[in-house]
């Protein structure tokens, strides 16, 4: 009998799971013992505050959390697990070598989701806590797949396609806005079309993506841009990820499902 398809997303903030994932989530909520687990190591405390947020930089770190929760409420598929790490925002690079990464293999062991999704070694966009998270995540992933048991058969990186990355930039010229520039901290950093193993077609539930993502309005400064909202839709119709582990054989088709094959 083949397992029920599982999930852990890790992450570092508040936001950094309302898309990449989302979508799939919502086209394996009904699978026959499908869970869901999402970690998250900081509250987000130290992000922007939009306009008409009733926060301050001393109370955005629990307005946050109230946000990721009433996200996947909006979603429609609230996490089976959700844990906070606790961490401080912006600082998972000064964690202790090994303690971030102990802390998510025990998820793990106790959890063995099939698939693990989180950031790769460019973070998407280059934050430090994101890369933290990753290679935290990614070693903990290693670590516990070699404690015999069910599970942790796939470890998947989120990314944005080199095509769509100068596709967007093209439009941000257009529009009088800056190129986003790899080289630079928080901006966009694209994976070579070529590198890409999964890409989910999740434009049917799209709407759900974006249901959860509006849930996040003091971040809507740094989430999206002006004239960008009206093209979300068809942004998050896509969810493209590189096969961190096992890596995709020479010339095997690209993935279609996270799930594909397990």
């Amino acid at each position: 009998m083949s397992e029920p398809h599982s999930i852990a997303v890790i992450v570092a903030h508040p936001d950094d799971d309302a898309y990449g994932c989302a979508g799939s989530i919502a086209l394996h909520e009904t699978d026959p013992g499908f869970k869901f687990i999402l970690v998250i190591a900081t509250d987000g405390g130290a992000g922007l505050i939009a306009d008409g947020i009733p926060a301050t930089p001393e109370t955005l770190g629990a307005w946050r959390r109230g946000e990721s929760v009433r996200a996947w409420q909006a979603h429609g598929r609230v996490p089976d697990r959700h844990v906070w790490l606790d961490y401080a925002d912006g600082g998972l690079h000064l964690v202790e070598p090994g303690e971030l990464e102990d802390r998510v293999r025990r998820i793990l062991l106790e959890e063995r989701p099939q698939v693990v999704a989180t950031f790769g070694p460019d973070g998407i966009t280059g934050h430090r806590d994101h890369i933290a998270i990753g290679r935290a995540a990614d070693a903990a992933f290693h670590q516990a797949r070699e404690v015999p048991g069910p599970g942790l058969r796939r470890l998947v990186h989120g990314a944005v396609r080199e095509s769509t990355f100068q596709r967007w930039n093209a439009s941000r010229e257009r529009r009088g806005l800056p190129p986003f520039d790899p080289a630079v901290e928080y901006q966009l950093r694209p994976v070579p079309d070529s590198l890409i193993d999964i890409e989910v077609d999740t434009t049917q539930v799209a709407g759900r993506i974006l249901a959860g993502l509006h849930e996040h309005r003091s971040q809507r400064p740094v989430l999206t841009y002006p004239g960008a909202e009206a093209g979300w839709e068809r942004i998050v119709g896509r969810e493209p990820a590189v096969l961190a582990w096992p890596p995709r054989p020479p010339g095997a088709p690209l993935l279609t499902d996270l799930f594909e094959g397990l």
